[in-house]
C-alpha cells in the first residue's frame, strides 16, 4: 500500500472550491524549510496531482503555505466590494507530520477573508 498527501481548498466567504490558490509545500529538518513544490488549485479546489505519494512519503514534519491573500485579491466577492486590498490572512501555514508512509494524509483548508479551519481528511 502506497501513501499519498493531498489537500482541498473551500472558500466559505463564496460557498464554492477555491479555485487558483497558489500554495507550497515544505519539508523540515529541525528549523530549516527546503521547498519541495508548488501548485495552484484547480476549479474544483483540489491539486490534479498528489503533493507526495509512494516512495516521496517519508516521515517527518511539513507545512503547506496557502497565499491566501493572494487567492482573495485576485478573486473579489460581494463581501469584498469596497475593502482594501489588504487582508488579515496573507498566507496561511499548517504544519503538521506524517509518521506512517503507508496512509493518505488529506490536509483540506477551509478559508475566508477573515479566518480559516482544517483537520486532518480522509
Amino acid at each position: 500500500m502506497s501513501g499519498r498527501l493531498t489537500t482541498h481548498v473551500l472558500d466559505l466567504s463564496r460557498g464554492i472550491p477555491a479555485c487558483g490558490m497558489a500554495l507550497q509545500l515544505w519539508r523540515f529538518d529541525g528549523e530549516a524549510g527546503h521547498l519541495l513544490s508548488e501548485a495552484v488549485t484547480n476549479g474544483d479546489g483540489r491539486l490534479d496531482a498528489p503533493l507526495l505519494e509512494g516512495p516521496e512519503m517519508e516521515p517527518g514534519s511539513y507545512e503547506l503555505l496557502f497565499m491566501a491573500g493572494d487567492y482573495f485579491r485576485t478573486t473579489p466577492s460581494e463581501a469584498q466590494a469596497g475593502a482594501s486590498d489588504t487582508f488579515f490572512l496573507e498566507q496561511i501555514p499548517i504544519r503538521f507530520n506524517i509518521g506512517r508512509t503507508e496512509e493518505h494524509y488529506h490536509v483540506p483548508l477551509l478559508v475566508a477573508p477573515g479566518g480559516y479551519s482544517t483537520y486532518r481528511g480522509s
